[in-house]
């Protein structure tokens, strides 16, 4: 009798957790959840990307700025992201968001600095507490993928669902070419982001 009521409880607890990821997959996209999208874009392809994300789910769009923004000059900014990445130093941002708490979904967007996670969003999921939140990463690229950045976001948000993230190769500050998410590469980059929304199930109900 008490194995069959040990059973018994153990086949609950497995139905209520099931129940929950289902009610948060059903929950996502349909409208009833608060959402934040969150980027830092210096070429403006991660803005652009953002934008496309927020046509689709709505929310509240944010750009993050730092208190002292990076130098213009492309070397002298790579020269000094390497130091923050090489010290850890978390560069203190100027934008804040007050009521963190109230999201239930938060979109995070950045670029690929030195095949890892930019500083900045370091600092912001750092800053905040992001406990039982699903994190949505999405990326821009000079064309060699995501690097550490992704796997840097699960670490840093240990307590969050964190979901399949988008890349999409942006421009290459390098080479002089910066903004490319627009025109043709504009829509295709819609169909794609739609796509992965759907796949993910974070499309709002009226863009299906």
């Amino acid at each position: 009798m008490k194995l069959l009521t040990i059973l018994f409880g153990f086949i609950s607890i497995c139905c209520s957790s099931q129940d929950n990821d289902t009610k948060l997959h059903r929950d996502v996209g349909s409208g009833s959840e608060k959402v934040l999208i969150v980027y830092l874009s210096r070429t403006n392809n991660t803005k652009a990307v953002a934008e496309i994300i927020h046509e689709n789910v709505g929310g509240d769009l944010v750009a993050l700025v730092l208190v002292n923004p990076y130098p213009e000059d492309y070397k002298t900014t790579v020269a000094q992201v390497a130091k923050e990445n090489e010290t850890e130093f978390l560069p203190p941002l100027k934008t804040k968001i007050n009521d963190i708490e109230h999201y239930d979904v938060v979109f995070v967007g950045f670029p690929t600095w030195g095949m890892q996670l930019p500083p900045p969003i370091k600092s912001f999921l750092k800053q905040y507490d992001l406990s039982g939140k699903t994190i949505v990463p999405f990326n821009t690229n000079g064309g060699y993928g995501i690097g550490s950045s992704f796997s840097t976001v699960k670490e840093l948000c240990p307590n969050s669902k964190v979901v399949e993230g988008f890349s999409i190769k942006g421009g290459v500050e390098r080479d002089g070419i910066l903004l490319v998410i627009e025109g043709d590469k504009k829509k295709e980059a819609r169909l794609d982001i739609k796509e992965w929304l759907r796949k993910i199930n974070m499309l709002r109900q009226d863009t299906k």
